[in-house]
């Protein structure tokens, strides 16, 4: 009687035969899985810049506990860092290093670093939020995620983090909203100049006068706004640009390995500490100041044909691009300090949000750049201004994945965009790249996808 008045408990109770293993259990959901990974890495950085850990090397935590703090109390004060050398940045930078007085419960330096930390956290969930939409994947929040912890505490202890928080919004905002990536990208402009790149990769055509023109014309005003009011209002912002204009070559640059083996030849140039980072000084460093300068100008050139000779654009183009223009200028830049490494995580990461995205390998190198720029700052730094074997072999393995990132991402945007893009009009089929056909599935097993899947 029991039995048959409980039939289903008795069968849901029962113990599974002995051919049957226990009852699989639901995979975690993957946003899940990524916090796993992003929850401890964020709590050994903060862990290392708040001392509680010590890593070998200079400490990365001293430019905000003298230089920024030093900035805070001058820009407190109504005018700008007329006298201080290290400031090279535009005027909306102040916004940034007067963020910590928000804070007013905590000192200086902590109110920095739990800045630096929400900036993260709201890159991932953007990049968590993205990834869950039709046409995109997870890949670029565990981008960001490994990115980040791969470049140590250097990542928090400056504040290019909260710039690139400004240009992932903007990449993200800009699939659907040309205007959004106007708005942020002038504004990350005015912080510091870089997200202005974000920008080159923005539709031609009918489309593209409406959305780049009203994008143009908002961060144009946004630009215009914010420099005027501080121009206006406190002394000296514009001194920057005399500041960025002399600096020499830094010490982990792509120029400066030049330097590095002619100081074993016998080149009487030294390294010493100067507008605010390690950079070599003596005979030829301006002519290999001059030959950076012209790698940029060639690559703004290549740009520039670039958009000219493109003819198809895709749902990824124009993160594609932007991730190809920040390569350009980092790569070819007279300073490649270690924080720089964030922007290209960053970028990387939308791009390879998109399901569809061929950055894939770009990325990958971007990221093992980003840890070996960890062993070489702030772990054996000594070694690169030493120029000895460890320093000069760091910066090659480095500066050689940057440059190999570059060339791939830039031919990678150059063939879908313009040569396929001419196959295509010829009526012709775009050749497969090599580093797809091994993953393309036979004929037989081809499905169509729907659009919201490609």
């Amino acid at each position: 009687m029991a039995g048959t008045g409980t039939g289903t408990r008795t069968s849901a109770a029962t113990p599974p035969s002995p051919g049957e293993g226990p009852p699989a259990r639901r995979p975690a959901p993957p946003e899940l899985r990524v916090l796993a990974l992003w929850a401890p890495t964020r709590a050994l950085l903060l862990l290392c810049v708040f001392h509680v850990v010590v890593l070998p090397g200079p400490d990365v935590t001293s430019d905000v506990s003298f230089i920024y703090q030093g900035w805070y109390e001058i820009l407190r004060t109504g005018t700008f860092p007329l006298d201080d050398v290290t400031w090279q940045y535009p005027p909306a930078a102040a916004l940034a290093v007067l963020g910590p007085a928000a804070l007013p419960f905590l000192g200086y330096p902590a109110a920095f670093f739990l800045l630096s930390f929400l900036a993260d956290a709201v890159v991932t969930g953007l990049l968590l939020y993205a990834g869950g939409r039709p046409g995109r994947t997870l890949r670029g929040a565990w981008v960001w995620t490994a990115g980040v912890a791969l470049l140590g505490p250097t990542a928090y202890a400056r504040y290019d983090l909260m710039v690139t928080a400004v240009a992932v919004a903007a990449l993200l905002a800009g699939a659907r909203r040309a205007r959004a990536l106007g708005v942020l990208a002038g504004f990350g402009a005015v912080v510091k100049v870089w997200p202005v790149l974000l920008l080159v990769g923005t539709p031609r055509g009918r489309a593209t006068r409406r959305s780049w023109g009203a994008a143009a014309v908002t961060a144009g005003a946004t630009e215009r706004a914010v420099t005027l009011l501080f121009v206006v209002a406190m002394p000296g912002a514009l001194a920057f640009l005399t500041f960025q204009r002399d600096r020499g070559t830094e010490v982990e640059s792509l120029g400066a390995l030049v330097l590095h083996v002619a100081r074993h030849l016998g080149w009487p140039g030294t390294v010493q500490l100067n507008y605010g980072s390690v950079e070599f000084l003596g005979p030829y460093v301006p002519l290999v100041s001059a030959a950076a300068q012209a790698l940029s100008v060639a690559a703004f050139g290549w740009l520039l044909l670039w958009r000219i000779r493109a003819r198809v654009w895709s749902a990824t183009t124009p993160a594609d691009a932007a991730f190809a223009a920040v390569l350009l200028f980092t790569t070819t830049s007279r300073v490649i300090s270690p924080q720089y490494m964030l922007w290209l995580v960053g970028v990387a990461a939308v791009c390879v949000a998109y399901r569809g995205s061929m950055m894939a390998w770009p990325a990958g190198l971007v990221l093992a750049a980003t840890f070996v720029t960890f062993l070489e700052f702030p772990v054996w730094f000594s070694h690169v201004v030493a120029s000895d074997a460890l320093g000069i072999a760091l910066l090659v393995v480095r500066n050689g994945l940057l440059v190999a990132s570059t060339v791939l991402a830039c031919r990678v945007l150059w063939r879908q965009t313009v040569t396929e893009a001419g196959v295509t009009a010829r009526g012709l089929r775009p050749r497969t790249p090599a580093y797809r056909r091994s993953a393309a599935r036979p004929r037989s097993a081809a499905r169509p996808q729907s659009p919201d899947r490609l």
